[in-house]
């Protein structure tokens, strides 16, 4: 009798399995992390990519702790009341990228909004210490919108990392649904600001496979580019 059963398995790509995470740079990279107990985006937002970018002795620290303010959909960090902030930890994010001879240096951090600064404040410091301590790396500093207040971006300006990101995640419609605590407009208004601040290179990023169509890239990339 033949067989009806129509096979519907779908073969996955083979860039969907990952390594495990070996080798000397990942091995050191941990110990680092560990020893300071320093933050990384990698970890708490269980990126797929850790194993390969640790074993490029490359991570993304992750200040202000590991609990967020926030409640993005899209995004596996921690949501709850933070912990206090830890002074110490601009020192520590410094020592480590020294350490790491890391030339080109990414921070980010959680949501503060239970704060007065909305983290700003240690953000200075944190760029001030690696300037400080590893003098030659240069650093990108990935930022929340601080609620579009400018004093708090300000704090960012002034001490003139190399490149201030803000990410846009998503188009217009969908930025309720991807990130609900956020707005669309105030997004564009933080990245606005940045450039009429004096900021030098700014950057932001958006996420596609959300149900977005074309268009509302394409309308987006031009709202960025008027902002």
């Amino acid at each position: 009798m033949e067989n009806l059963v129509q096979d519907t398995t779908v073969q996955k790509p083979k860039w969907i399995r990952v390594k495990l995470p070996t080798g000397k740079n990942y091995r050191e990279l941990r110990t680092l992390v560990d020893k300071y107990k320093l933050n990384t985006i990698c970890q708490s937002g269980s990126c797929p990519n850790m194993g390969e970018c640790w074993g490029e002795g490359t991570a993304t620290f992750m200040i202000l702790g590991n609990i967020c303010t926030r409640s993005c959909g899209f995004c596996g960090v921690k949501t709850g009341k933070p912990l206090d902030v830890n002074w110490d930890e601009p020192e520590k994010v410094a020592r480590s990228i020294k350490l790491m001879k890391i030339k080109h240096a990414v921070l980010t951090s959680v949501d503060r909004d239970d704060l007065k600064d909305m983290g700003s404040i240690l953000w200075g410091e944190t760029v001030n210490a690696v300037r400080r301590i590893s003098p030659g790396t240069t650093m990108e500093t990935l930022i929340p919108d601080f609620q579009g207040l400018t004093k708090h971006i300000d704090r960012l300006v002034e001490v003139a990392p190399e490149v201030i990101s803000h990410n846009m995640e998503t188009v217009k419609r969908l930025t309720r649904e991807v990130r609900i605590q956020a707005k669309y407009e105030r997004s564009l208004e933080v990245l606005r600001y940045l450039k009429e601040a004096g900021q030098r290179r700014t950057k932001t990023g958006m996420m596609l496979g959300l149900g977005e169509t074309k268009d509302e890239v394409f309308q987006t990339i031009e709202d960025i580019r008027n902002a």
